[in-house]
């Protein structure tokens, strides 16, 4: 599926044709011979609003294909009536199910204290060396004072087996996470340690997700925003993304 996905690419004339009332399901043939074609589970090939046009999953990327498996369609599904972000609101649910499935516990969390709540969650993949990475961890408390927990995940940039690598095994090893990321983001020595750890698998579920530069930020909504944001500028992202949509331009 991999290479059919980079390899493929079809431009289907008409958008025009959408299915009126309640999507139909994809009928057992045309889920088959998606399937064989594209060389994907064939629960992964599912209803597009797009009369001819059925979605398919492989891992993090989603694209359309027409029933005959002839064409692969790759690019973002809007309906410009609802002004629906078909596409993006996928890929927004698959990013939040796989954080859920890769699970709290794997990840350092910096949350308000009390009397603060934690009005917000916002997991970053994030490199200990990172010049970025570095300014916004010596900001953590300007975010939680503005009710905004911080979840880091792993995405050492220079891959494994390299310096930034083991200094995240270390400090995921470390007797305290919290205390040891401090220090490796300013730039001071940890000690080195071995343990079971996720990195590997952050690092993974990173490229997998499209992450290629930290930090990169997935906010509650599973909107991914790449680079660093200021902690004033974040709590209004935030608290823009509680609101309706703005229309897109005419």
């Amino acid at each position: 599926m991999k290479s059919t996905f980079a390899a493929a690419f079809a431009v289907i004339a008409s958008f025009s044709v959408f299915a009126a009332g309640p999507v139909p399901a994809v009928p057992d043939d045309a889920r088959a011979t998606i399937a064989k074609a594209l060389k994907v589970d064939p629960d992964d090939v599912t209803p597009s609003p797009v009369v001819g046009l059925y979605q398919v999953k492989h891992r993090h990327e989603f694209a359309y294909a027409s029933a005959d498996g002839r064409y692969l369609l790759r690019g973002d599904l809007i309906d410009l009536k609802s002004r629906e972000e078909i596409t993006e609101n996928q890929r927004r649910a698959d990013r939040l199910e796989a954080l859920n499935a890769l699970g709290n516990q794997n990840m350092i969390e910096f949350a308000p204290k009390p009397p603060v709540k934690a009005q917000y969650v916002v997991t970053v993949f994030t490199d200990v060396d990172c010049g970025y990475c570095r300014k916004l961890h010596s900001q953590i408390q300007e975010f939680n004072a503005k009710g905004i927990a911080i979840r880091y995940a792993f995405f050492p940039r220079s891959g494994p087996d390299t310096d930034s690598w083991y200094r995240a095994e270390s400090v995921w090893c470390s007797d305290n996470r919290e205390a040891a990321l401090t220090k490796a983001k300013l730039g001071q020595d940890v000690e080195k340690k071995s343990c079971p750890n996720p990195v590997a698998r952050e690092y993974q579920l990173g490229t997998e997700l499209g992450v290629r530069g930290t930090p990169a930020m997935i906010m509650p909504n599973g909107e991914m925003v790449p680079g660093y944001i200021p902690p004033d500028d974040l709590a209004a992202h935030l608290a823009g993304a509680d609101k309706e949509p703005e229309p897109l331009a005419n």
